[in-house]
């Protein structure tokens, strides 16, 4: 097969500009991303998805990190004991494969190779960072790939996640488990017949302290309905309409999470804001770590959405962020006659909602009173 890997030294290819127009998301391919802890139930995931008749061609991509996969190991790609990187094809017209690179380049030279698919879903490792690797995609959707971020799925484990999450970290470093809750769009609890009612409810409620935001659905064996895992459009603004609804039911964490660090806050605030304005704020937030909390220790964002209202402009306008990436883009929703009201949901570490919400105002008012 072609090399698709790059060592660690090499030199970063030079950006080529893209002949003729980016294609939309509707023509683009959707890539999943799917984390969790070891053991959590990813690979039976992923088999369950390889293996179900659901008449998608779908490409699976493990991002070992240097690991060995047990997806890769399950679908017997070995040979006298020694992992290596190929195509598996399977009968169902799926696709499989092991990358020790973040992917992107895998999954170019696959669509090179092979032809489109329907879906890619990349497996990240059980403390690999979601977000670092969702960031890569994100921004080549930006530059004109055919492949879009479509969202993050956070398979979780029942029996050990309240273990994992309580788990202590020496002072600044983030509790991986949580991280990953943090970051997702949609979580899977998995082996919810190991657990008792109670057990199940306390994590759910500290599943939903943590993201405020997410979509839980909860299983054995990793059985879904896919239609709830894939097209999920979490990072378009095809999710514009159920943001506006959602952003409207979600509560800031009011209890100290277990954590201690990671929970969501939101707040909403009416009238219409210059761009400027808003890009003065979140840039202060996301990129200069202005803001600190009662503590004194500096607010970090994991992820940020939002629907503002732009002055000037008919259509809800939504707000996205991972890290220190962010992006505003114009939903199809207009605002018609309902009041303008900018939601704001942020999902991060030592967050505070008073400061946060008199910060957003002040900004507003004071570059307000400049221009």
């Amino acid at each position: 097969m072609d090399e698709v890997l790059m060592d660690e030294d090499d030199d970063c290819p030079e950006l080529v500009p893209i002949a003729g127009n980016p294609l939309s998301p509707g023509e683009q391919i959707p890539v999943t991303i799917i984390t969790g802890y070891l053991g959590a139930g990813k690979t039976t995931l992923l088999n369950y998805i390889l293996t179900e008749q659901h008449n998608k061609r779908i490409a699976v991509i493990l991002n070992e990190f240097g690991e060995g996969s047990a997806l890769e190991k399950s679908l017997a790609v070995s040979q006298a004991g020694e992992l290596y990187e190929e195509w598996l094809e399977l009968r169902n017209g799926c696709l499989c494969c092991s990358v020790k690179d973040n992917g992107l380049k895998a999954i170019e030279n696959l669509m090179q190779k092979k032809g489109k698919f329907d879906y890619i879903l990349l497996e990240t490792t059980g403390l690999a960072d979601p977000g670092a690797v969702a960031s890569m995609f994100w921004v080549d959707a930006e530059l004109g790939s055919d492949i879009y971020l479509d969202g993050i799925v956070t398979v979780i484990d029942a029996k050990y996640a309240m273990q994992h999450l309580t788990e202590e970290k020496p002072e600044g470093l983030v509790n991986e488990a949580a991280r990953q809750i943090a970051l997702a769009d949609l979580t899977i609890i998995n082996k919810t017949d190991l657990v008792n009612g109670e057990e199940l409810n306390h994590l759910r409620d500290t599943v939903r302290s943590i993201n405020g935001l997410v979509k839980i659905l909860e299983c054995q064996k990793s059985r879904v309905d896919l239609s709830q895992v894939l097209d999920l459009h979490s990072f378009d603004n095809k999710d514009g309409v159920n943001l506006a609804e959602k952003l409207q039911l979600v509560k800031t964490t009011t209890r100290p999470h277990l954590d201690k660090s990671i929970l969501t806050v939101t707040f909403e605030v009416a009238g219409s804001l210059s761009e400027d304005v808003l890009n003065v704020f979140i840039q202060d937030l996301l990129w200069e770590k202005a803001f600190k909390n009662q503590a004194g220790l500096p607010m970090k964002v994991i992820r940020l959405k939002g629907i503002v209202s732009i002055a000037g402009k008919a259509n809800q306008v939504m707000l996205q962020g991972v890290h220190e990436l962010y992006e505003l883009d114009e939903t199809p929703q207009v605002w018609g006659k309902e009041p303008r009201v900018n939601r704001l949901v942020f999902i991060g570490r030592n967050l505070d909602r008073e400061i946060l919400q008199e910060q957003f105002i002040s900004t507003v008012l004071k570059v307000g009173d400049r221009n």
